[in-house]
């Protein structure tokens, strides 16, 4: 009955997006599998945050509260990256520096550093201790939790406008004013990896009030976006890809369409974009918001630089702020699970409230546009889960001969996939087994899934098609690419035009 449903929805689908589900599709693909190499049986899958803050930025903890919030919460490794300052260490605190001078003149840092010594307590009575190993690699031991810190972890362009990028293993940054194509070149030349963070910040992506406007390639402004990530993601392969959900997703709630964008333009030249999620926690209770689950047989700094280069993991959050999303994953619990189950209810009350703030902000209830604000989330105000599950992925099956993808679930209960920045099939957990035949031209050169579950939603990297065959073939960037430092006022200036275009519609 579920598959039945689940097929029926999936037709639906294909009429609202003018597709022919009958349309021819290839003998065969050729998939490219990106946790091919992961041996289910053995791997770890290791909860990681690869974006937080301490008050040695512009974060509200210091290093140790926030420390001890990741042992509360599970997290098995932690980059702390604050703002230009390069993560030298949990142990020493002699480590006073400008930006956290400069950012107290500015009201946004207060309170003496605390790190964490050798040893000692946590508030909450436990016992830790701090280790290095002859590989270099530093471990906190925390009651019965093990974390591996990864090293040298660091927002870049501190002084920058919000074009800020993430990287790791590399002992450096810039704090003079730098663009995005500064941090990246400099990370690769060194030897790093790097992640450019939230680029709905930059965009202001996240101040529309619909996927269909976010990222509008018709709009002269995001299509120069759009052109100047692919720029960086194709001139410089130590920058991995993209953030698509951090810090309780309100703000990248529109980041997936970025995503699908980019990897609709890589994947027709056989490559790939990946996504991360993170917390980019500055308060204490968002670090549990969002987080990265890394596929290695070990818990080392080698082992995670392998699988963020490789794609060996999966972007997850307690928290989706996307309603178009949201609304999908309402009709097929209702469809599969019918009236009543609790995230059904979840999930309807996020919609509600995301409604009537959109609604608020299209009539001018509101004194100013935002974002919208409102979000599915299973955290409460102290940002722990108040939820016991959350959906994993025990193994992916990829059959090349029979244009299968199965996703085998633990605690999950739907399965969106998707394509070329559309649906292709919404499946129940315990049948999540896409038949490329099955959906004719909805497929593109890549699927992706998205696992969702009452404790929140786990996306995995894109499957890519035919690869092999796609090398080369396809222009990722379509456009002017770089325009300059002061490009982020092309974002300003197309925020403000929809303001002022909402605001006569909402006194006509």
């Amino acid at each position: 009955m579920k598959r039945t449903v689940a097929l029926l929805l999936a037709a639906v689908l294909t009429l609202i997006c003018c597709s022919s589900a009958l349309a021819a599709a290839p003998d065969r693909y050729t998939i490219t599998n990106p946790y091919a190499d992961v041996d289910w049986e053995s791997a770890g899958q290791y909860k990681t945050a690869l974006h937080t803050h301490t008050n040695a930025s512009d974060g509200s903890a210091t290093l140790r509260q926030s420390i001890e919030r990741h042992v509360e919460t599970g997290f098995d490794i932690v980059a702390v990256t604050d703002h230009g300052v390069v993560d030298q260490g949990w142990d020493d605190g002699a480590k006073q520096n400008m930006i956290k001078t400069l950012l107290g003149v500015l009201g946004r840092s207060e309170g003496d550093l605390e790190y964490l010594g050798d040893e000692g307590t946590f508030a909450d009575g436990t016992n830790y201790r701090l280790t290095k190993t002859l590989s270099g690699d530093d471990y906190l031991y925390a009651g019965e939790r093990t974390i591996l810190r990864l090293p040298y972890g660091v927002e870049n362009n501190a002084v920058s406008v919000n074009a800020h990028v993430n990287s790791w293993f590399v002992n450096s940054t810039d704090n003079s004013v730098t663009t995005y194509e500064d941090a990246v070149r400099r990370i690769e030349r060194e030897g790093g990896v790097s992640v450019i963070n939230h680029p709905g910040e930059y965009t202001k992506a996240r101040y529309e009030l619909t996927s269909a406007d976010a990222y509008d390639e018709e709009n002269a402004a995001y299509a120069y976006y759009i052109n100047k990530y692919a720029y960086l993601l194709d001139k410089y392969p130590s920058c991995i890809g993209i953030d698509i959900n951090s810090k309780g997703d309100d703000r990248t709630r529109f980041e997936r369409v970025l995503w699908d964008i980019l990897l609709t333009r890589f994947s027709a030249n056989g490559r790939n974009v990946f996504a991360i999620a993170s917390s980019d926690a500055h308060q204490l209770n968002k670090i549990d918001t969002g987080f990265s689950l890394l596929l290695t047989p070990a818990l080392s700094s080698a082992a995670a630089r392998r699988a963020l280069e490789k794609g060996e993991f999966f972007a997850a959050s307690h928290c989706i702020g996307n309603p178009e999303e949201l609304e999908e994953y309402s009709a097929a619990l209702r469809a599969f699970y019918g009236e009543g189950n609790r995230t059904l209810i979840r999930v309807d009350a996020a919609l509600a409230a995301m409604r009537e703030r959109i609604d608020g902000i299209e009539a001018g209830r509101y004194d100013r546009d935002d974002s919208i604000g409102a979000e599915y989330t299973v955290l409460d105000g102290n940002g722990f889960t108040t939820v016991d599950s959350f959906p994993s992925v025990k193994a992916i099956r990829v059959d090349d001969n029979e244009n299968t993808i199965g996703i085998e679930t633990g605690d999950a209960l739907i399965v969106r996939f998707v394509s070329n920045g559309r649906t292709v099939a919404v499946l129940p957990a315990d049948d999540a087994v896409l038949d490329l035949d099955d959906y004719g031209d909805l497929i593109g050169d890549y699927v992706r899934a998205e696992v969702f579950g009452d404790g929140g939603i786990l996306y995995t990297q894109a499957f890519l098609l035919n690869a092999e065959a796609h090398a080369g073939s396809a222009d990722v960037v379509k456009g002017v690419r770089e325009l300059g430092f002061l490009d982020f006022l092309l974002a300003e200036i197309n925020r403000w035009m929809k303001v002022i275009a909402r605001f006569f519609r909402s006194v006509t």
